[in-house]
């Protein structure tokens, strides 16, 4: 734990385990790393049922480098921002491909995707049903 101000400078720098950064939502109940999640429910956020989601709000983060929103009330889900994380995925992936909401907690790979319905890019390859593979979550 850091507190207080403080600056680095010159050769300083900051370093972390873990790959991602994450922020703390209220959702319905407490989801499992990996899932897809969606803006709505009844608090802010929770699994996404619907393919091709334009609601989608990221995926539950395992470990994440850096956390915001500590004092979340209620179910706190740690949900991607940027960085890799696992995800939830259905159907064949390859590396690189545009990743979305393939309904129920899941993603799969899209060629063509709409605005707003992007999760990330697969990280890895994936053949066969389901899985999880790493996924890159931020701008895309």
């Amino acid at each position: 734990t850091i507190q207080g101000t403080w600056t680095l400078t010159g050769a300083s720098k900051l370093q972390a385990t873990y790959a991602d950064l994450a922020e703390y939502y209220e959702a319905d109940q407490t989801y499992e790393s990996g899932t897809v999640l969606e803006f709505g429910g009844e608090k802010e956020v929770t699994t996404t049922n619907i393919k091709n989601d334009t609601r989608v709000a990221g995926v539950v983060s395992n470990t994440a480098a850096y956390t915001m929103y500590e004092a979340c009330p209620g179910f706190k889900n740690l949900v991607a921002l940027q960085g890799r994380v696992p995800c939830l995925v259905k159907g064949s992936v390859k590396k690189g491909d545009m990743m979305i909401s393939a309904g129920q907690g899941y993603a799969r790979a899209e060629a063509n995707p709409k605005i707003g319905t992007v999760i990330g890019k697969g990280l890895e390859n994936h053949e066969g049903n389901e899985g999880v593979i790493e996924v890159v979550v931020g701008r895309f």
